[in-house]
C-alpha cells in the first residue's frame, strides 16, 4: 500500500491547536479559581479546581517541548 504524506505544515496545525487550547483552559481555570477563591474555598472544592491545574498545566508544558523537539528533529 502506498500511503501519502501529511504536508508539514497541516501536521503542525493539527499538533499546535490543540496545545494552544490546553493553555487557554489552563488560563481560563487559573482566572476561575483566583476569582472564586473564596467560594471555592467555602464549599471546600478548591482542592478539585487546583489538582486540575496541576494535572493541565505539567500536561501542557511536556507536549510543548516533544512538539518543539519534533519540529527541531524535522518530524514536523
Amino acid at each position: 500500500m502506498d500511503q501519502q504524506k501529511m504536508p508539514p505544515a497541516v501536521l503542525r496545525l493539527l499538533v499546535i491547536f490543540p496545545n494552544v487550547l490546553s493553555y487557554l483552559l489552563l488560563g481560563g481555570l487559573i482566572i476561575y479559581v483566583t476569582t472564586n477563591y473564596e467560594v471555592l474555598k467555602s464549599t471546600e472544592s478548591l482542592k478539585v479546581w487546583l489538582i486540575f491545574i496541576a494535572v493541565l498545566a505539567p500536561a501542557a508544558a511536556f507536549t510543548t517541548y516533544s512538539i518543539i523537539k519534533k519540529i527541531r528533529a524535522g518530524h514536523m
